[in-house]
């Protein structure tokens, strides 16, 4: 998974500055890269299926090799049509690499070790997708060598998988609530599930393709989209930690305005730094409010989740994170082309402009829930730091959860076993 991300990370970048340097418009832009969400989406609702039939192993593998040729193909067909069509088969490839990797790592977990297994699970997806922005420096963006790079670190990751002696696990369908069920239960949870997918998709989509149009290095542009994913990850735990203390639906209003006072601070910040060396302004400032801005908004999801299971029992709580997902998914297929018509009307600040609205719209809307409705004390719901990605295999490693059994001996523990036996 590591391998994966470290070219899940490279790759995003490397689409949204070729696309700069090809003239897409930022329309089509928006169009190409809203592929990868549709994808996603469609991916997650066939996987469990072909997991099924298959096997985890198999499906790894064939997916992880999709991926790999997959962004081959852009390197030779450079149009925003053929590009939207490749970013859907990425999408349903990669839901299909976290739906086998996180529910192994579930039927591997146990009751004792599942909390840090999800927590190293999480520090290793943000991590390593934060240095695969940094490989955008390996070469030119409109060399084909990235888009070969890619591929063949996406093809790395299927060695360690088919090496393994593991026993792959028994595949457990995971059930979900009805929207109908889950807006009765928590009306805020689902609305702003939906607003922060939006929200989510064009914030990492496009990042790199304002950047490119702010004229900024190759550098600084890996640099933004690297500080873009290691603050958020940072944030996860100490505005998690809040969110345990005080009322978390507070909490979540707090850091919607306070994400978009810092898109805000952003736009200001930016001032005339697109100018050429010696007269563009620093981008210090600019850093420093995009950190800020990460930091508020990055935990939001786990935050959605964890308010939500406030008002469902222990035993709906994967089930609603499911729905959640798609509900986020939902949200996510439209967020980056509507930003980039944000950004085609206003410029290309318009993409602050997008998501300050939006976080406007969750604070906002969680005002006018809690004059409604007033917050609930739940024991059982406890914020889990979860990435954006999460499937419900992965959800099922929160410990707060229902309890799993323990895992079972690997094929060569019990292959000794009898042989010891018969000795």
């Amino acid at each position: 998974m590591g391998a994966i991300m470290l070219a899940y990370g490279f790759q995003g970048s490397l689409l949204g500055v070729r696309a700069v340097k090809e003239e897409f418009s930022l329309t089509e832009t928006g169009f190409m890269m809203s592929g990868y969400f549709v994808g996603y989406f469609v991916g997650a609702a066939i996987i469990p299926k072909l997991i099924a039939r298959v096997g985890h192993i198999r499906i790894f593998a064939a997916f992880a090799s999709i991926a790999s040729f997959v962004i081959l193909i852009h390197a030779i067909f450079i149009s925003p049509f053929i590009w939207f069509l490749l970013r859907v088969l990425t999408g349903i490839s990669m839901v299909s690499i976290y739906t086998v990797a996180e529910s192994w790592l579930n039927d591997r977990a146990s009751n004792k070790n599942r909390g840090s297994v999800l927590s190293i699970y999480m520090v290793i997806l943000y991590g390593a997708m934060g240095i695969g922005m940094f490989f955008l420096n390996f070469s030119n963006p409109t060399n084909f060598e990235p888009f070969i790079m890619v591929s063949i670190i996406t093809s790395g990751a299927l060695i360690p998988i088919l090496f393994t002696k593991r026993k792959p696990p028994t595949f457990k369908k995971i059930e979900t609530m009805s929207i109908k069920e889950v807006y009765n239960s928590s009306p805020f949870g689902m609305v702003s599930s939906f607003l922060y997918g939006i929200t989510q998709s064009a914030l990492f989509t496009l990042l790199a393709v304002y950047a490119a149009g702010m004229n900024f290095t190759i550098f600084q542009i890996s640099l933004v989209t690297f500080l873009l994913s290691i603050s958020g990850a940072i944030s996860q735990w100490p505005i998690g930690k809040l969110s345990d203390i005080y009322d978390r639906r507070r909490v979540i209003i707090i850091v919607s305005f306070a994400a978009a006072f810092f898109a805000l601070c952003a736009i200001f910040s930016s001032g005339q730094m697109y100018l050429p060396d010696g007269l563009g302004t620093s981008k210090f400032w600019f850093y420093i409010f995009l950190i800020l801005f990460a930091f508020c908004s990055l935990p939001m999801f786990s935050l959605i989740l964890a308010y939500t299971n406030d008002y469902i029992s222990k035993e709906k709580f994967v089930a609603a994170g499911a729905s959640l997902q798609f509900i986020f998914g939902l949200g996510a297929m439209g967020g980056p082309f509507l930003c980039s018509i944000f950004m085609d009307i206003v410029g290309l600040n318009g993409y602050f402009i997008f998501l300050m609205f939006f976080h406007i719209l969750i604070g906002a809307y969680g005002v006018y829930r809690s004059r409604i409705r007033p917050a609930v004390e739940n024991p059982d719901s406890q914020f889990t730091a979860m990435p954006q990605s999460i499937t419900p295999a992965g959800i099922e490693l929160n410990p707060i959860t229902e309890p799993i059994e323990e895992p079972k001996k690997i094929d060569s523990e019990n292959d000794a076993e009898d042989s010891k036996n018969l000795l």
